[in-house]
């Protein structure tokens, strides 16, 4: 699968790379670390990333502002997107001469003459390090900063369930290639402001908890704005709750009034979520999944179908 990718950005000369709107780490790593190797390799061809820009990630790098009449003679590859709804920057991919899709979620739609989707891959990160090594493709430094920060950004520091002795192996070979000082890069992955570090506390402090095992806690517009925080914080800080003991499942309900939408996140200690949010315009992998919902009488909804997830996995697995 790697060299037919390979091929395939051999033989285009313009590339476009894309993601899922709302990009996170690995969405922006894979993206903009794949631009730099793709420059490394081949530096006549004319390589973009497109999307919406996100100040809350600057640090990972920008997109780029491009003219979509090139779109019609150019190869898109689309990282870590499961749907077509969800790619940032593209309205329809038959804009494109040809398309290319590498994902590590559970595939929802089925597009591109290549299709790469990996769901045990930690992250698109892992999957872009693994095409590097495995191809001509030359790795940079600055790429090997963004894949790590994807990659760590996905595995919540090498906790979760999908991170392997693969995803170790290739991440001290990339460390060891390119001499990154990946210490230092933690610091831009989980420093935070003091307004969201309160914005926690509260979260804390006024988490539901049912008797199943579910967590959730409901912010709208009124309580974000009184923490000077935007609606993207609360789902910056869902990965903070993995570890309270009568929580199995926990969900974020984060009013967005600009994009008139409310922002759901959440995770799972053993119970599968995807499912549920994929019933609600969202989806995502088994343990950690997402929707965007437009009122709080679907939250109750949702509320509902997780509390019930959590109640059947307790009796499969003989919880009290």
């Amino acid at each position: 699968m790697e060299k037919e990718i390979y091929k395939k950005i051999k033989e285009n000369e313009i590339i476009i790379l894309a993601r899922h709107i709302g990009p996170d780490p690995d969405a922006l790593g894979s993206t903009i670390g794949l631009k730099d190797i793709i420059k490394a390799t081949f530096p006549k061809k004319e390589v973009f990333v497109i999307g919406a820009s996100t100040s809350k990630f600057k640090y990972i790098g920008n997109v780029d502002k491009v003219d979509k009449s090139i779109f019609k003679d150019a190869l898109l590859i689309v990282c870590d997107t499961p749907d077509l709804k969800r790619i940032d920057g593209v309205n329809d991919i038959s804009d494109f001469k040809d398309v290319i899709k590498i994902d590590h979620h559970p595939e929802i739609d089925q597009f591109g003459s290549i299709r790469w989707v990996d769901d045990t891959k930690s992250s698109v990160c892992q999957m872009i390090m693994e095409l590097i090594y495995n191809t001509k493709l030359k790795m940079t430094k600055y790429a090997a900063e963004k894949l790590f920060m994807g990659l760590v950004s996905d595995t919540n520091r090498f906790l979760f369930y999908y991170t392997t002795a693969d995803t170790m192996r290739i991440v001290s070979k990339m460390i060891d290639d390119t001499h990154i000082n990946f210490t230092a890069l933690y610091d831009d992955l989980y420093r935070r402001p003091l307004s969201e570090i309160r914005l926690q506390g509260y979260m804390y402090q006024n988490l539901i908890v049912t008797e199943n095992g579910l967590g959730y806690i409901k912010l709208t517009d009124e309580i974000i704005r009184s923490f000077d925080v935007d609606p993207a914080s609360s789902g910056n800080l869902v990965n903070n709750f993995n570890n309270i003991d009568e929580v199995l499942v926990w969900v974020t309900f984060s009013e967005d009034v600009k994009q008139d939408q409310i922002r759901v996140n959440v995770r799972s200690r053993g119970p599968i979520i995807n499912k549920v949010l994929e019933r609600h315009n969202g989806g995502g992998h088994k343990y950690a999944s997402g929707a965007r919902i437009k009122t709080f009488e679907e939250m109750e909804s949702i509320i509902n179908d997780l509390d019930e997830v959590c109640l059947n996995y307790k009796k499969e697995n003989k919880i009290k």
